[in-house]
């Protein structure tokens, strides 16, 4: 209940919707129960009083649970939805806390099947198992009182048969399938990852004709998946077997019990089959309680991961300084890892051009995600205008720096939607001044819906370079003050590559530019040069 409990909590805001849903549900079982208490004497007693007056009564309950049964539906689904949503929200803002810089070691498929499958396994938790359970309560104490006017032994029976289809066989069917549940949210995620894992690498697969293996291991992470699916299947089937049992069960006692056909006893009859048809879904919905179980425990497993910087209660305010200086910086990614950093130190002034170099693997990168406070050091600090980088608060902190990585991602919208990502309250002269300073405006305004066209999933309708520039202008526009150009070339041309970074010699001073690459072109306009050797900075000449 410790991975339910948080989700529940996250519905309070619903509360509404939910009991409306449930109070609907409620009277849509009184109507049902009435509807068939009436059709037994109905049944038994065509022609004695009162014959003429159930007829009517019987409409008037058929029509009454047909439209609240309906009411209860648009209800509880329209409970659930917003209660999903809220799932949603509240994994998103998680995990962007929490995978700020990136997924780093988490992947990808993973983490869509913790957002997508695992948060729709909880749908069931209100409709399928809350609002029955609500009905259930209601129902026991009706059933038990009104066999109970017949024979209190049948009563006794037969209230301990619906007790136990309808509270002790859900959890026990809950129980049986905890493993296979959390088996079929563990496969289910590893098959999205290996097919997102081949669609994103079809190229690669085709070029080493690596299809038939790439086709095998997909087909081996689903055969994985139908096996936890069919041990879930089984033990709901089992589930609904026993609760059919139960039901028949009772039915026979109550047929036993009251002996002759008289009109009550035949009501109590169909009583009986109504109460229990209300109950009968809970044991199949219990069965698949535990793959609902297994979502909500990788849900909150990734939504409440420790942070790895979180603020101070009272922050230090952002200092008018834009001076970043790293001191006897020590940093590893993984524990049994060497480290990437051990006891740098460098300062790079308010205003500056500096370029950091460095092999691959040197923590070139690394010093970026330091900066912006993603990842923290084992040892050191890293001061923003003398001020220590944990006493700020992160977003005031990545209001001052700004990141252009070699993987800048391009949102499947429009230019004028992906620029406004940095400063939502952008004017459209702000816009084209960014565009400008990235010297791309004028392509930009070529375009037939200019600041509104569709740039396609990841930019793909704008060359590398174009794409490169719309990045460096949503950087721009954003009103930081230091700004981090992480290999902001990798996989453009020679050409191209110049032409970039004569560009950023162009850029107005006032902000400080920090150019992360492996080598310099020789057209580069730079204060400072740092190379990054033996995990320490070392100044170079520019």
């Amino acid at each position: 209940m410790q991975d339910i409990l948080p989700i529940f909590r996250l519905w309070k805001a619903r509360t509404g919707w939910m009991a409306a849903g449930i109070i609907l549900s409620l009277l849509a079982v009184l109507a049902g129960l009435l509807m068939m208490a009436l059709a037994g004497r109905l049944t038994a007693a065509a022609v004695v009083a009162g014959v003429i007056a159930a007829p009517v009564l019987l409409r008037v309950t058929g029509v009454a649970r047909v439209v609240l049964r309906y009411a209860e539906r648009v209800v509880t689904h329209e409970a659930t939805f917003r209660a999903l949503a809220d799932v949603r929200v509240w994994f998103f803002s998680g995990i962007a806390q929490r995978l700020a810089g990136g997924l780093g070691l988490a992947r990808s498929g993973d983490v869509l099947s913790r957002a997508v499958s695992d948060v729709e396994s909880l749908d069931g938790l209100y409709s399928r198992i809350l609002v029955p359970l609500a009905g259930a309560v209601l129902v026991l104490p009706v059933l038990v009182v009104v066999l109970a006017l017949h024979s209190a032994i049948l009563a006794l029976v037969v209230g301990v048969l619906f007790a136990v289809s309808a509270f002790l066989l859900p959890v026990l069917a809950a129980r049986a399938t905890a493993a296979a549940g959390e088996r079929l949210a563990v496969n289910l995620s590893n098959l999205r990852v290996t097919v997102l894992d081949a669609i994103t690498g079809l190229r690669e697969v085709r070029v080493f004709g690596a299809e038939g293996r790439m086709l095998a291991a997909v087909q081996a992470r689903e055969a994985n998946l139908l096996a936890a699916q069919r041990d879930v299947a089984k033990s709901a089937r089992l589930a609904q077997l026993a609760s059919f049992l139960l039901a028949q069960a009772a039915i026979l006692s109550v047929l036993v019990g009251l002996g002759a056909p008289a009109p009550a006893a035949v009501a109590a009859a169909f009583l009986t089959i109504a109460a229990f048809e209300t109950v009968g879904g809970l044991p199949r919905a219990g069965a698949l309680a535990g793959y609902a179980m297994a979502g909500a425990r990788r849900v909150r497993a990734t939504a409440t991961a420790p942070l790895t910087s979180a603020d101070l209660d009272e922050p230090q305010p952002l200092p008018r300084d834009s001076t970043l200086r790293f001191e006897g910086v020590r940093f590893r990614w993984q524990a049994a890892r060497t480290p990437v950093l051990d006891g740098l130190t460098m300062e790079i002034p308010s205003g500056s051009r500096v370029a950091i170099l460095g092999p691959s693997g040197s923590g070139k990168s690394t010093l970026a995600q330091l900066a912006l406070r993603l990842v923290q050091p084992e040892e050191g600090r890293i001061l923003l205008g003398g001020v220590d980088i944990t006493e700020l608060k992160a977003t005031e902190l990545r209001s001052r720096i700004a990141l252009l990585s070699q993987a800048t991602h391009l949102f499947d919208d429009t230019i004028r939607a992906n620029l406004l990502l940095a400063r939502p309250d952008a004017d459209e002269r702000a816009l084209w001044a960014a565009l400008d300073a990235a010297q791309i405006g004028d392509m930009v305004r070529a375009l037939p819906e200019k600041l509104d066209t569709w740039v396609g999933e990841g930019g793909y309708r704008f060359s590398g370079g174009q794409g490169r520039r719309m990045a460096l202008a949503r950087v721009l526009l954003s009103p930081a003050l230091v700004v981090i150009l992480d290999e902001p070339c990798a996989g453009l041309d020679m050409e191209t590559e110049q032409a970039f970074l004569s560009t950023l010699n162009d850029l107005g001073r006032g902000r400080t530019f920090v150019l992360i690459a492996h080598r310099l072109l020789g057209v580069e306009k730079l204060d400072r040069i740092w190379r990054l050797s033996g995990h320490h900075a070392v100044a170079a000449t520019a």
